[in-house]
């Protein structure tokens, strides 16, 4: 798994840095600077909360077991349920 953060989505509220501060870092401005190196097994639970914490949805995981054409649709429909998660459905 690795992270990534979507920089327009992102309005810095820092969630991510203080939940998984081993892979996110804030920038000056505060907004998250997250590692490019994949995420141990032993953090993946902390970093799937990060993603599911974030208020702004702006925080994703990738699957690094997929191609790239199934991440694409992966992302969607990991997209659609962090959102349906956020609205108690």
């Amino acid at each position: 798994m690795r992270l990534r953060v979507n920089p327009i989505a992102c309005t810095g509220h820092g969630q991510c840095a203080e939940l998984l501060p081993e892979r996110v870092t804030m920038d000056e401005w505060g907004y998250p600077l997250i590692s490019a190196e994949p995420v141990p097994a032993g953090l993946e639970g902390l970093a799937r909360r990060a993603v599911a914490d974030c208020p702004k949805l702006a925080l994703l995981a990738d699957s690094e077991e997929k191609g790239s054409e199934e991440k694409g649709s992966e992302e969607k429909g990991s997209e659609e349920t962090q959102r349906s998660r956020r609205a108690g459905h």
